[in-house]
């Protein structure tokens, strides 16, 4: 069978699969508002129309959606949908999300969990690139949209570049604000878990008053939620990865050379010479004997006697999140044909992460010693040992590991302001016929502060372990005892707090036209055109000190080291302008005849010219074909462009920690980039198995493009009303793809063919202390897929019922990558899970029903993610990750002749934790992708006068 055929065949079985569905989607189709007969304007188009269906594949979360919901935030409601990926959200502690809330649709951001092939517009326009992080995003984060504010939603699963310009590869996600609000409308939610926490409470009250020629409406909002512990989960107290030897803990592991066999102290041969006779503080200890009896307040490390389990320590599993939002407009008609319109709105968020304390990690190697007159050396002059036989440290095998709680836990903690001003005109005017015209501009900036507290100045480290001398010459230096209790004095001279800076602002400017020229024989030819402007610029302000390069600590290799273990990275500043123009088409071209109910054609194109990467048009073709009234047929063919964004081009070099595997562990074999590692080399000794290195940004980067294909089935039959049937196909290819190649593709390839390692600097031992990722239009990327859905609306003598269900299936997800013998290395990601937070699926689904009668309303809806592989013959799940299936029930009471409705809810009722993950180890589960918290119980007030 040809692969076209293939396509239609599954296409088919969607069809004949629809037809047997029972359960519902939370999320409509648009094909349900077939009968709706005044113009609309909906997204993926420019152009006003009585047809909505014509579009193609979009899924509507209307404001009774929302009810059912009873969100948080917007990225509670748009995560959900079958078709969106990965994508960061509030579970982000262990990963990068950092308060940061994106929608990924069809998995093709280019990062882990970003949103930057998915544009988010709100209200038609562009909304500003997200901060807060490690630096500035390159994507929308949705948290800093007041959930208040919102309407509907609007997600169009198909290319629209054509329409709306760059990044709309994967779709586009419009955002539509409450339009006209008459007196008072308010609404309160307080919710919390099964378990305790994870409390939240939230509420906004919108007030809108009309006037002569004009409309003033306010908005503010406010919601809290609480955190939730690793150790309040059974699926997070601890690392399931089998541990293999000691870790490290507050009582240490020491590695001390010139210990071992030593007359003095009388200790055994191999006591504290290598890793694997590390020394610890024995239990109980609370004072180190002695003199010669120094090392009998220690032992050789063991398991499980020496186990430390880091996870029990409070740390988050899901972070902790306080957002606040105003907004207002001021809508005025300035005449009969003219309308104008002014909006401001600010938004704050303040969120953190909770890590355990960093694990101190003093190595000869790095030239750390600890003088024999150290104030706190047990095995030296300073504890009685005689100048004869005391001991200093020093050389490439001593090393000590410490994790020192008396500093703290690590926080990272953000402050993010929002703020937007925009301004717009709409009207008509005659000209040979009517025309139609809007104006818009806005302003907007995000600027945010991130402080990384309970860090560690390793300058100091270095002082306070150094001779009486050293330390006594540094001002404010107080020695250290690494070996014993850590006082409160010496917690706060190796501390460090480190504070950065990050924002980014946009300037828009957008022009649009639209009219019917002339009649067809089928109905008006519909036009719109249209031009904009937009300037986007971004900072980024990395904590001075922890950006520098030390002139304290000794060099390694010739190399200058990070004075603290604070993430270090070059500031960055970057910013580019683009002009656009777009023109698109609406022809009718058959109605009303025998086997053509309707044939419609849309096209559009879009030129578009960056400042940083020239100019490029884009062009989308659709086809919609009514055999009968009741059927809709639909196809699209669209291209996509995305130009490298400011972090791609500009971003300064960041230091960072991969994970990877090695292939020079064990000295290599023999492999050609390998020479002169030893056969003692294993990373797992080095950073806790993880890779130092450092990401940049690449300003020889090309725009990425993309074609689009999709086809279609909508079915309304006229002797079922109330009933949709939908099935879409689609298949998105991505040339050019700009990305990154992994640590363990840089590492191959230079222990395989000796390319690329110029990116990877080695130490003596083996250890990777420097490896170097920057972006490239490395690959090209296949997707390909079958959205579903059936809705059914029907009223009874029992009452209103309403029931749908909504599933994705994912075909495939395949990466082509460039090797650097010529080759071609294929992924494909559909059905995996096996790298960390990076769950493909093949099957999404979402379902819910919904029941009124009188002033009762009772809803139930359900979210299933399907299994995936995982790392394969794992101890934890025997590779494969488990499906899962989350429900939900809310029971609604309106009190009667009022506006005023009260709901009790209960989100995950069957109480369903996380299937277990081997990748996503210590946390244990994929956090963008499954849901920590458990039962979960809300109440929800709302009310309008």
């Amino acid at each position: 069978m040809s692969h076209g055929r293939r396509k239609i065949a599954k296409l088919i079985v969607a069809a004949m699969l629809l037809s047997s569905a029972a359960p519902q989607a939370m999320a409509q189709d648009s094909t349900a508002d077939a009968g709706i007969l005044e113009e609309i304007v909906v997204t993926g188009s420019r152009i006003a129309r009585r047809d909505a269906t014509a579009v193609g594949p979009i899924t509507t979360m209307t404001a009774e959606d929302m009810v059912y919901a009873a969100p948080t935030s917007v990225g509670d409601l748009l995560q959900s949908l079958p078709s969106v990926g990965v994508s960061l959200n509030s579970n982000g502690t262990q990963g990068t999300s950092f308060g940061v809330s994106s929608i990924n649709l069809r998995y093709l951001g280019s990062a882990e969990g970003s949103g930057n092939r998915t544009l988010v517009l709100v209200d038609g326009h562009r909304w500003v690139n997200a901060v807060g992080g490690r630096g500035f995003r390159d994507f929308v984060d949705l948290n800093t949209i007041p959930l208040g504010i919102i309407d509907r939603i609007e997600v169009l699963k198909d290319g629209a570049s054509a329409i709306y310009g760059a990044d709309a590869i994967a779709g586009v996600v419009n955002i539509h604000t409450k339009g006209r609000v008459d007196g008072i409308e308010a609404n309160m939610r307080a919710g919390i878990t099964e378990r305790g926490d994870n409390e939240n409470v939230s509420a906004y009250v919108n007030a809108g008053h009309g006037f002569d020629r004009g409309h003033v409406l306010l908005s503010a909002s406010y919601t809290k939620s609480d955190p939730i512990l690793t150790s309040d989960r059974k699926v997070t107290q601890r690392a399931r990865a089998p541990l293999t030897a000691p870790p490290t803990s507050p009582r240490g592991l020491f590695v001390l050379p010139g210990l071992a066999n030593n007359s003095y102290f009388g200790t055994p041969s191999a006591f504290a010479n290598n890793a694997a006779n590390a020394i610890t503080l024995i239990p109980g200890t609370t004072s180190i004997g002695a003199g010669a009896a120094a090392d009998g307040s220690f032992r050789v490390a063991t398991l499980a006697a020496d186990d430390y389990n880091t996870m029990t320590q409070g740390i988050y599993a899901t972070g902790p999140a306080e957002r606040a939002g105003l907004f207002g407009r001021l809508t005025y008609d300035l005449s009969d044909n003219v309308t104008g319109k002014v909006e401001a709105l600010y938004n704050n968020r303040k969120s953190s992460q909770r890590f355990s304390p960093f694990p101190l990690d003093v190595r000869g190697s790095n030239g750390f010693t600890i003088s024999r007159d150290q104030a706190f050396n047990p095995f030296g002059t300073a504890n009685g040992v005689p100048t004869a036989n005391a001991l200093a440290f020093s050389g490439s095998t001593f090393r000590i590991q410490r994790v020192p709680v008396e500093v703290g836990n690590r926080d990272n903690i953000q402050e993010v302001d929002t703020y937007r001003l925009a301004g717009s005109l709409e009207g008509r005017f005659d000209l040979a016929g009517e025309w139609r015209w809007d104006a818009f501009a806005s302003y907007s900036k995000n600027k945010a502060s991130f402080d990384a507290v309970n860090q560690i100045n390793l300058e100091n480290v270095y002082r306070s372990l150094a001779s009486h001398a050293i330390c006594a010459a540094a001002a404010g230096c107080v020695p250290l005892n690494i070996f014993g209790t850590i006082t409160p004095q010496m917690a706060d001279y190796i501390r460090y707090n480190a504070h950065d800076e990050n924002g980014a602002s946009q300037y828009d400017l957008a022009v649009n036209v639209s009219r019917e020229l002339w009649e067809l024989p089928a109905g008006p030819l519909g036009f719109a055109a249209g031009y904009e402007y937009r300037k986007e610029k971004a900072y980024d302000l990395p904590d001075a000190f922890a950006a520098s390069l030390s002139t304290v600590l000794p060099l390694v290799s010739g190399a200058r080291q990070s004075p603290t273990t604070a993430q270090s990275r070059d500031p960055t500043r970057g910013s580019y302008d683009l002009h656009e123009v777009y023109g698109e088409v609406n022809l009718p071209l058959l109605a009303d005849m025998p086997g053509a109910y309707r044939l419609d054609v849309d096209a559009a194109i879009r030129y578009s010219d960056y400042s940083t990467v020239g100019g490029k048009a884009t062009t989308k073709f659709g086809v919609s074909y009514r055999p009968v009234e009741d059927l809709l047929v639909r196809s699209t063919y669209s291209q996509g462009f995305r130009a490298p964004s400011i972090l791609e081009l500009y971003q300064g070099q960041r230091q960072t920690n991969f994970q990877g595997v090695d292939p020079c562990n064990g000295g290599g074999a023999g492999k050609t980039g390998c020479t002169g590692v030893p056969t003692t080399y294993n990373q797992n000794q080095f950073n806790g198995g993880l890779i130092a290195g450092v990401t940049a940004g690449n300003q020889n980067l090309k725009p990425e493009t993309a074609d689009t294909y999709s086809a279609g089935l909508a079915l309304t039959p006229s002797g079922l009303p109330g009933l949709t049937l939908t099935a879409d196909w689609f298949e998105i290819k991505v040339k050019d793809a700009i990305a990154s190649q992994t640590a363990t593709q840089i590492l191959t390839s230079c222990a395989n063919t000796g390319v690329f390692c110029n990116l990877v600097n080695r130490a003596a031992s083996g250890e990777v202390t420097r490896l170097t990722q920057a972006v490239v239009n490395l690959s090209r990327i296949e997707v390909e897929g079958i959205d579903a859905t059936a809705r059914y609306e029907f009223t009874t003598d029992l009452g209103d019922f309403e029931v749908a269900v909504d599933v994705s299936y994912l075909e495939k997800y395949r990466t082509f990558v460039p090797q650097p013998d010529g080759s071609i290395a294929i992924d494909d990601r559909a059905g995996k899970g096996d790298q960390p937070r990076s769950t493909f699926p093949r099957w999404k689904g979402q379902a819910s029903a919904r029941y009124k009668v009188d002033s009762i309303d009772l809803g139930w809806k359900a979210r299933y993610i399907g299994s995936s592989t995982d790392v394969a013959g794992n101890a934890i799940n025997g590779g494969r990750t488990k499906s899962i299936t989350y429900q939900d029930l809310q029971l609604g009471y309106t009190i009667p002749d009022s506006d005023t409705r009260v709901a009790l809810g209960i989100d995950n009722v069957l109480d369903r934790q996380p299937p277990l993950s081997a990748a996503n180890n210590p946390i244990n589960f994929d956090m963008y992708t499954y849901d920590i918290r458990g039962r979960y119980f809300y109440a929800t007030l709302s009310t309008k006068f």
